[in-house]
């Protein structure tokens, strides 16, 4: 039975679309029981001070992990680790060792400093949480959570060496038991703990998030020593600095949005992490799978100079996440409301709170495409060894998130007329709280900006990448409006079918308009003769579950 699963975990995948559509499968079941861990958040708590609380402690953590940890990092490990696969098991192993032992002594020694700083830092950033009743409480569970980015550090770690090896599975699995963690500390640590049990349950999620990893590498398995190949050490930290420059940018300007959600109404920073995580699940499913699955193959083919063939699959993975992103945005402002109160409306989430998460949804969702493009280009550059360009533009963006939130954020209380414009087209009229939308929105300008920067850079490398992907959009955009009209006209038939007013009747309503809608999306696009649609039908016909799979050798337990 161990056999069995280690083989599970072991398997190598060939193919960019297939390893994208299992990445994606497994995806679809992490974000899954995601719905059921914020679908449980929200019944408990709604949008409230304490689900404020929760968000928040988580920041600090995730500024480590993107920070120090960005050293043991997929992107930054996975090259230096496939070119020394190729030479031997002691070259490869003394890189492992090397890199292993350092960031183990150097993300414990930065932990215990801001464990020992957190209640100052807590106070400065958070202010009104910090320094309300439930202030030592919030320092206790964000010192907690400190454990997280010190698992999941070593996650990524062992990730790099398997997906070096393409081996997805444990990769894809490893989210799944993330949120299991995650969703036992809600139910049964918050229920002997209070709130504090939540924190618990994210330290659990992060331990199952690791051991997965753990036991997919069989070998080589790093291990400690005290005397460092500092040369190796300064190659990694040489490429990934700038990565961590980036990634902390990116990191911080986010905190900054939740602090300024933290000084705006109670709730506010609920709602901004419920619609984030909404629209994570599309990002997660397109733009993260097609990545990952791609990152190996460019880092290869970079290295061995094929440059013309390093763009063409760069060009394939930008137009399949088109094809797929550009319809779900539209479905996603379409049936925002459907979505969210499917998800989320239970309990205490009542319907203030889903419209306001609803319209924040639809905000992000603009922006779905572009953060994928993103992801999606940043690694293209990562897989040639070019850290300081993704640098300076992501920096830029991150610049940006927070200069245009706080511009909207101004306009939107100084105004009128700009009020009464997205009140009027979010239909969140006279709701309290509703300057919180300005956050998603100046999040969305930037990242569009952002991805059109990358994208006019590329496109000078690659003469033939802008035909190719703007006739794959135009397509899929015409296909998506007709879509989206469909779906929206349904929404009013369905309406007086279904009693909206129950989990059932709301499901349904959205559901088969979604249904009837993507049918003639794919109608048009057929009609079309869509590359895109004609790739998609030859990787299912080929069956993901039954593609190539490479065995590794058979090893004594």
């Amino acid at each position: 039975m161990v056999g069995k699963i280690l083989h599970v975990l072991n398997r190598e995948i060939s193919g960019l679309h297939e390893a994208a559509y299992l990445l994606g499968f497994f995806t679809l079941l992490s974000q899954t029981l995601g719905f059921l861990r914020d679908r449980i958040l929200a019944h408990t708590f709604g949008a409230s001070v304490e689900l404020d609380m929760y968000y928040s402690a988580f920041r600090i953590p995730d500024l480590i992990f993107v920070s120090v940890a960005s050293i043991v990092s997929v992107s930054v490990l996975v090259p230096f680790i496939i070119e020394r696969l190729e030479k031997s098991e002691l070259e490869i192993r003394r890189f492992l060792d090397s890199i292993f032992s350092f960031f183990f002594l150097f993300i414990i020694v930065v932990s215990a400093a801001v464990f020992i700083a957190t209640p100052w830092l807590l106070h400065m950033i958070f202010p009104g949480i910090a320094n309300s009743e439930n202030g030592s409480m919030f320092i206790l569970m964000t010192r907690i959570m400190l454990i997280s980015p010190i698992l999941l550090g070593f996650s990524n770690l062992f990730a790099s060496i398997a997906q070096a090896k393409h081996r997805f599975v444990s990769y894809a699995l490893s989210p799944i038991f993330y949120n299991i963690g995650i969703i036992v500390g809600v139910i049964f640590f918050y229920n002997r703990l209070g709130i504090v049990g939540l924190a618990l349950g994210v330290v659990l999620g992060s331990f199952l998030h690791f051991a997965c990893q753990l036991f997919s590498i069989r070998k080589p398995i790093p291990s400690f020593r005290l005397f460092l190949d500092f040369g190796i050490i300064k190659n990694v930290i040489g490429l990934s600095f700038y990565r961590t420059l980036a990634l902390s940018g990116s990191q911080i300007s986010t905190l900054i949005l939740i602090a300024i959600a933290a000084r705006l109404s109670s709730g506010s920073v609920a709602i901004f992490n419920f619609a984030w995580n909404l629209q994570s699940v599309p990002l997660s499913l397109f733009g993260v799978s097609y990545t990952v699955a791609l990152f190996p193959t460019i880092s290869r083919l970079f290295g061995a100079g094929k440059r013309q063939k390093f763009l063409e699959e760069m060009t394939i993975a930008v137009r399949h996440i088109t094809f797929w992103s550009v319809p779900v945005i539209v479905l996603f402002i379409v049936l925002r409301a459907q979505i969210v109160r499917t998800v989320l409306g239970s309990g205490n989430f009542d319907w203030t709170d889903t419209r306001l998460t609803a319209a924040a949804l639809a905000i992000f969702s603009v922006s779905i495409l572009a953060q994928s493009l993103i992801l999606l280009f940043v690694r293209g550059y990562y897989a040639g060894g070019n850290t300081k360009k993704p640098l300076i533009i992501n920096f830029l963006s991150a610049v940006l998130v927070v200069v245009f939130s706080f511009g909207f954020l101004k306009l939107f209380r100084e105004s009128d007329f700009f009020r009464y414009f997205v009140e009027s087209l979010f239909r969140v009229s006279e709701i309290v709280g509703n300057e919180v939308l300005m956050l998603p929105l100046g999040f969305s300008v930037a990242m569009i900006i952002n991805a059109s920067i990358f994208w006019f850079y590329f496109a000078r490398r690659s003469p033939n990448f802008s035909p190719q992907a703007n006739k794959t959009f135009f397509e899929v955009f015409s296909a998506s409006v007709i879509m989206g009209f469909i779906s929206y006209k349904l929404l009013n038939v369905f309406d007086n079918i279904f009693n909206i007013n129950t989990l059932s009747g709301i499901f349904l309503q959205g559901f088969i308009s979604g249904i009837i809608g993507i049918v003639a999306g794919v109608t048009v696009l057929v009609l079309l003769k869509n590359k895109e649609i004609k790739e998609v039908w030859a990787t299912l016909h080929h069956k993901i579950w039954k593609a190539k799979v490479i065995v590794p050798e058979q090893e004594s337990l």
